[in-house]
């Protein structure tokens, strides 16, 4: 099992809100997903941007989250954009 600062984009504040929703490895990561990681971090919180998002992506990638493809890129921004309508709960 790996460290998460261990992996690229994740930092000391990305990993403890992750730590936070019971994300403690990047095996997990990858196994929740970004989506879903992302979701459990917003429910913590409210603040939680596209760039977090972007950047857990590009974690599972291994590629910095500047250069995630196009198409990504997209998908992200739309199911951003789905997040801002969601309720979520604590």
């Amino acid at each position: 099992m790996s460290n998460l600062q261990d992996h690229i984009n994740i930092g000391k504040d990305c990993a403890k809100k992750l730590q936070q929703v019971g994300i403690n490895t990047f095996e997990e990561l990858q196994a929740v997903g970004s989506e879903q990681a992302f979701l459990r971090i917003k429910a913590i919180d409210s603040g939680a941007c596209l760039s977090m998002l972007s950047a857990l992506e590009g974690a599972i990638m291994d590629i910095r989250w500047h250069n995630l493809p196009p198409e990504r890129k997209q998908d992200l921004i739309r199911f951003f954009n789905e997040t801002k309508k969601m309720k979520v709960f604590k």
